[in-house]
């Protein structure tokens, strides 16, 4: 414990230098008249705020049809609003959770985990991830810029939020002025438009990366197992994880039905002669005994009942290996529903979706911080289609690392914006939806002639509770963050 402290306090300790290294950099710019000549602003103290006209005239021509960015922006709206209330939800829970059950880790995040900057945290590679965050921060901001001119507002400039030389968010930065005259709807529409475009521009990503796992096929035509359970059968046969099972006294094992098939014929205490292939490449026969697959279970703690809903009984034989894959798990786990091997109807395919997003923000937590375990992508080549003849096995590999992590991001992106915290898009969405429901209610007692509630008291109340609303919600996350190293 001592020294994961330690290694926690050294992390902050190296932040806060370049930090304030940074801090020394950007005032001595703003002294010398530096960030003028760049049409830059130092904002929050260590934050620069770099305007461009760039991307202005684009912007107009592809806003002309405005007609249909307001039905964008209406969509996004509404799908915008449920996931906000998905989001705050999620907070909520997660809050309540580590309040009654404060997670027990003997290694707590260190302060480079804290902070979603590609590069300083482990799982989000400074390559990959600086190209996705400044392509999805462009995506997010010219969202709100379409629908901003879609309903006539000018906007001023577009620009990078950096700290240092990692980009740490995107603005349009439309009249504020005219911003604030704007219908309420109008606004919402497009403060809504930013994280919706995000959203959606993952959900074609993953078309995509469904497309490139149809041009890619397993190398070998056999399972591979990701785990071995230690003192196993297989343990003690002399399996290794990421081991290539080929046969199983003789029978090929193609599949993980061959495999389940294949043991419906043993019982725990019998033997089996295993063919395997490592990692290096060389092949070896190994002789295991089957373990009592009822037996592990519930000596891990599973209840007979659960273990009878499954159909384990006494005596059904247990190998010891976990993550039985094919060669082509690596894709076809960031694919998900979309994948050509994905066995489901399209309903079940729809009905994924959404667990599948779930999922997939998890993977580089799981891959330290890739998309696929270097041993999976090994097993994959380019099939017979006539995109894989074009592009080869190494270029689809390209797309589809690329393809995630624009995924990955615009994810994060669209979520995290949804938080219904001031600046975010969800707090300003909370505050003007708040506004919306009091004017209601005070029309209401208008009518009923029960109350009249004063204009300024709407404005005032609306704005102090999201305010409030903000400060809550932001402890709840600061103390999730923090109850691990308590």
């Amino acid at each position: 414990m001592v020294g994961s402290w330690g290694s926690v306090q050294a992390d902050w300790t190296l932040l806060f230098a370049l930090l304030i290294g940074w801090y020394v950099l950007i005032r001595t710019w703003e002294r010398n008249g530096t960030l003028d000549k760049w049409n830059a602003t130092r904002v929050l103290g260590v934050v620069l705020m770099v305007r461009t006209q760039r991307g202005q005239r684009f912007l107009d021509w592809l806003a002309k049809p405005r007609r249909f960015w307001r039905a964008y922006g209406e969509v996004s709206l509404w799908v915008c609003s449920v996931s906000m209330l998905i989001v705050a939800l999620l907070v909520l829970l997660v809050f309540i959770t580590s309040l009654l059950s404060p997670p027990q880790v003997s290694d707590p995040p260190s302060a480079s985990e804290l902070v979603a900057i590609p590069g300083l945290n482990p799982v989000i590679p400074i390559g990959w991830g600086a190209v996705a965050f400044v392509v999805c921060l462009v995506i997010h901001e010219y969202g709100h810029g379409l629908l901003a001119r879609a309903h006539g507002m000018r906007v001023r400039a577009f620009g990078l939020l950096q700290l240092g030389p990692l980009p740490l968010g995107a603005f349009a930065e439309p009249q504020s002025d005219e911003l604030l005259r704007a219908p309420r709807r109008e606004r919402l529409r497009m403060f809504a438009a930013g994280p919706a475009t995000n959203i959606f521009a993952a959900f074609v990503l993953l078309l995509l990366l469904g497309g490139v796992a149809s041009q890619l096929v397993a190398k070998d035509d056999f399972i591979h197992v990701q785990g071995i359970v230690v003192d196993g059968g297989a343990d003690q046969a002399g399996m290794q994880p990421w081991d290539i099972l080929v046969s199983i006294d003789g029978a090929p094992v193609h599949t993980s039905d061959d495999f389940r098939n294949i043991l419906t014929s043993y019982a725990s205490n019998d033997s089996a002669e295993l063919v395997v292939i490592h990692q290096n490449g060389t092949q070896e026969t190994l002789r295991a005994t089957f373990g009592d697959k009822y037996q592990y279970y519930t000596e891990l703690g599973w209840s007979e009942d659960v273990l009878a809903s499954l159909e384990v009984e006494p005596g059904d034989p247990f190998l010891g290996v976990e993550g039985l894959s094919e060669g082509t798990a690596g894709i076809d786990r960031l694919a998900g529903p979309f994948s050509p091997r994905f066995e489901g109807t399209i309903g079940q395919r729809a009905l994924s979706v959404p667990f599948h997003v779930l999922s997939v923000l998890i993977i580089p937590f799981e891959l330290g911080g890739i998309a696929i375990h270097p041993f999976e992508e090994s097993l994959m080549v380019a099939g017979d289609g006539l995109l894989a003849g074009v592009l080869g096995t190494d270029a689809l590999m390209f797309f589809t690392h690329l393809l995630f992590w624009l995924m990955w991001v615009n994810i994060l992106l669209g979520f995290t914006n949804l938080i219904p915290i001031v600046p975010f898009d969800g707090g300003h969405m909370f505050r003007d939806m708040l506004h919306a429901f009091l004017s209601g209610i005070k029309r209401l007692g208008r009518k009923l002639k029960l109350w009249d509630l004063h204009p300024m008291w709407v404005d005032h109340f609306s704005s102090r509770a999201s305010g409030y609303s903000s400060l809550i919600i932001l402890g709840m996350l600061l103390f999730t963050m923090v109850v691990p190293y308590l």
